[in-house]
């Protein structure tokens, strides 16, 4: 193989991706496109991913999908398949959101609770990938990561756990 397999997208599940689009617009900013409305919401962040001055680079940011729990489209039957419920009780694969340079996560914090999520944690530092993270569980289920990038030899605050 000459080329590796590429990831294109990642989808997110809710019973409402019309409320969903609206919740991820809200709380990051992201163009909230229907593709068609309420059945897939694409998510598009914008921008291209930065260079290490800051500069735009070549590299176009992910975009994410929201599906129809009920019915996730594509699929070759018009019904599509089961399960078709959201869950909170089991682990979904995670997302992880770099936090831009001019946010906060205590303003994507507070603008996710107030729209329904649960907070997860807050300030955590893993020096494995020295970075803060803090994670929410969005209405649907979903478990949202932030990432804050740490930089050289990073102070971290004395209310921070640590790994």
């Amino acid at each position: 193989m000459s080329y590796p397999n590429t990831l294109i997208f990642v989808d997110l599940s809710a019973e409402d991706p019309a409320a969903a689009g609206d919740f991820y617009a809200a709380v990051f900013g992201w163009e909230n496109d229907p593709r068609p409305y309420g059945v897939y919401h694409r998510m598009v962040p914008g921008g291209n991913a930065l260079n290490p001055d800051g500069t735009p680079s070549q590299i176009g940011n992910f975009h994410i999908g929201i599906h129809k729990s009920g019915n996730a489209r594509p699929h070759p039957e018009p019904d599509g398949v089961g399960p078709r419920e959201t869950t909170t009780d089991f682990r979904k694969p995670r997302i992880w959101v770099l936090i831009s340079a001019d946010d906060t996560p205590e303003r994507i914090l507070s603008a996710a609770e107030e729209r329904g999520a649960t907070i997860l944690w807050r300030n955590h530092y893993w020096k494995e990938f020295n970075g803060f993270n803090h994670a929410f569980q969005d209405p649907w289920g979903n478990e949202i990561v932030l990432w804050g990038k740490a930089g050289p030899d990073p102070v971290i605050p004395n209310n921070y756990t640590r790994e």
